[in-house]
């Protein structure tokens, strides 16, 4: 196992970071934490930000009872700040925000009010990812990146369907109109901006009844929520946005439906099967085969979700559709191909920058 430990090296990548987010000297800058944070994280993300020149100060909360029926993973939606008036308050006020929270603010609650700031001024928020700093430091943005999200995020916005297929047997369409794109590349600089790191990433997030057809997951393809390589094959049939048949016969399908059943049981609905986003990886620097190399408390599985060709197809919340759940798959996929109305952008797994120029 990776010692845990202030390293030069990564501070210096935090220090980076910091410096592609624009961070000034007299800044006012909180570091959100809480009690199951990675500290070393948290230590260097305040090393890096007093050498800029910040104003720094931490803010860490108790982590939550789990009041779920299973183990929360890979869900980007935190709620360590429980809808707290005052923290929310001490966040909006700050010029930059670094999440250190373990599931990150991405889609927490609280975030609109956060991000709309105070009088005016809105605050800068970057989400390091839960991972080992040698993850980090391996990945540590590229302003490059910028353009490539941008582009393709601009091809998103212009399509109107999507299909993916594969050699697997993947043949799934998705109705792009009223979609909501995003993108990150890894580093925030202007006001009202909220990114990630590890980044480099375009998602859509479809209207309801936007998505039908088969997603065969192949073996090498990954399973975050459970930090897992497939080892067979799992083909999801979707119909209208949701899983309505897993089939399988090995642990992997196995384990997705007792997933599945535990937040249906749970929950009441069915919207832990539906579509939350789908999208596909821009990162070059990002590695398909990271986990390999690092135990599971090491790895959060960010870089995975980046790595360039991967198509990602994850179910879970999605407000644009209008639907809540703490239950969360992502699911990168290897080998797809991915058209986007006529054009293809992603050519079995290989990027085509051609059309996402």
């Amino acid at each position: 196992m990776l010692v845990e430990r202030i390293e030069h090296k990564w501070l210096a990548a935090f220090t980076r970071t910091f410096t592609l987010c624009k961070v000034q000297p007299g800044e006012v800058a909180v570091i959100l934490a809480e009690t199951q944070s990675r500290r070393v994280l948290v230590d260097l993300a305040r090393l890096a930000l007093e050498g800029l020149g910040a104003k720094v100060f931490e803010l860490t909360l108790t982590t939550p009872p789990l009041t779920a029926p299973a183990p929360v993973r890979s869900t980007g939606a935190s709620d360590a700040i429980a809808q707290l008036g005052p923290v929310v308050a001490a966040l909006a006020r700050a010029d930059f925000i670094v999440d250190c929270t373990v599931e990150g603010l991405l889609h927490a609650p609280e975030l609109p009010a956060i991000m709309q700031g105070v009088d005016g001024k809105r605050p800068r928020l970057l989400m390091v990812s839960n991972e080992h700093p040698e993850i980090l430091e391996r990945t540590v943005p590229d302003p490059a990146l910028e353009g490539v999200v941008r582009s393709a995020m601009k091809k998103l916005k212009g399509t109107q369907h999507m299909q993916v297929t594969s050699a697997a047997g993947t043949d799934l369409r998705v109705d792009l109109q009223q979609a909501v794109v995003g993108g990150v590349w890894g580093f925030c600089n202007k006001p009202g901006m909220v990114s990630h790191w590890p980044a480099g990433l375009v998602l859509a997030f479809p209207k309801a009844g936007s998505v039908n057809g088969t997603l065969v997951m192949a073996p090498g393809d990954v399973n975050l929520t459970f930090k897992r390589y497939l080892q067979s094959a799992v083909t999801l049939r979707i119909e209208n946005d949701s899983v309505v048949a897993i089939e399988g016969s090995g642990v992997d399908a196995d384990m997705m439906r007792g997933y599945y059943q535990a937040w249906e049981d749970a929950e009441g609905h069915r919207a832990c099967y539906a579509v939350s986003h789908v999208g596909f990886g821009l990162n070059p620097a990002a590695r398909w085969d990271a986990m390999t190399f690092y135990d599971k408390r090491d790895c959060n599985g960010t870089e995975l979700r980046a790595f360039a060709g991967n198509f990602l197809y994850s179910t879970g919340a999605n407000e644009v559709a209008g639907r809540h759940t703490l239950g969360h798959f992502d699911l990168p996929m290897r080998g797809c191909t991915v058209r986007l109305d006529d054009s293809v952008a992603v050519n079995a797994g290989a990027l085509v920058s051609e059309a996402l120029a």
